[in-house]
């Protein structure tokens, strides 16, 4: 009996703790979040020019490569805490990661004074995202939010018969732009769109015919998203 008084009174201490918190808050955005999405993707990769070393002969010449967009549906996860400015704005604070792997596309690369050309198949994987989220309320049902921050990916490239499976970590800028609707008390839908700059990343691989290729590796990414969270 004693245990199940103390387990009472607990209950009854947490339960008008959380009902206090929720009536101290300054804006009925302000709290923990956590959602799930679901959309589509598209990686914009940039051409970019180099240099090939070819120690049989002695010789570096100049090269270029090129790539086609890879798209497809994405997902992710994300989870951040809104700080209330005022009854007005909030400024969150947030992550995303995007599992799996994107889509394949392909890619070519040639080298002058080489006949032929290098194909191969790339895509993205180990997306992820830290970001501010600065936001409007428009009423206790609604928000709309920016989004700005920092982003990683990890670029998988191969070409059979040329090289084994290349694996490059980029990292830019994300921004975002979004809306959130109440569902009920609890659960909200949403929709947003994400852009990502890549910065260029310097790339030297090893062909199968002993020749080292120096070329960069950049891009940009955008998605378009909707889903489901819950908000604490």
């Amino acid at each position: 009996m004693k245990k199940f008084k103390l387990a009472l009174i607990a209950t009854t201490y947490a339960f008008l703790s959380n009902n206090a918190l929720a009536q101290s808050k300054t804006n009925d955005w302000e709290g923990a979040y956590g959602q799930i999405g679901v959309g589509y993707e598209v990686f914009l990769p940039a051409s970019a020019t180099g240099t090939t070393t070819i120690p049989a002969y002695k010789v570096t010449l100049a090269n270029s490569s090129s790539a086609k967009n890879a798209q497809g549906p994405a997902g992710n996860f994300s989870a951040g805490y809104n700080f209330a400015i005022n009854t007005a704005f909030v400024l969150g604070i947030g992550a995303t990661i995007y599992p799996g792997d994107s889509a394949s596309a392909t890619s070519n690369s040639t080298t002058t004074g080489v006949p032929g050309s290098a194909a191969g198949v790339y895509n993205i994987a180990n997306v992820f995202a830290i970001y501010l989220t600065p936001g409007y309320t428009i009423d206790k049902d609604r928000l709309a939010y920016l989004k700005i921050g920092y982003t990683g990916a990890t670029i998988h490239t191969s070409s059979a018969g040329n090289f084994p499976q290349q694996s490059t970590n980029v990292s830019g800028i994300a921004t975002g732009l979004g809306y959130k609707q109440m569902l009920n008390e609890s659960f909200y839908g949403f929709g947003e769109v994400n852009y990502a700059a890549y910065s260029p990343k310097s790339v030297s691989v090893l062909t199968d015919g002993g020749a080292t290729v120096n070329t960069s590796s950049k891009g940009s990414g955008v998605d378009f998203i909707v889903g489901a969270g819950y908000r604490f």
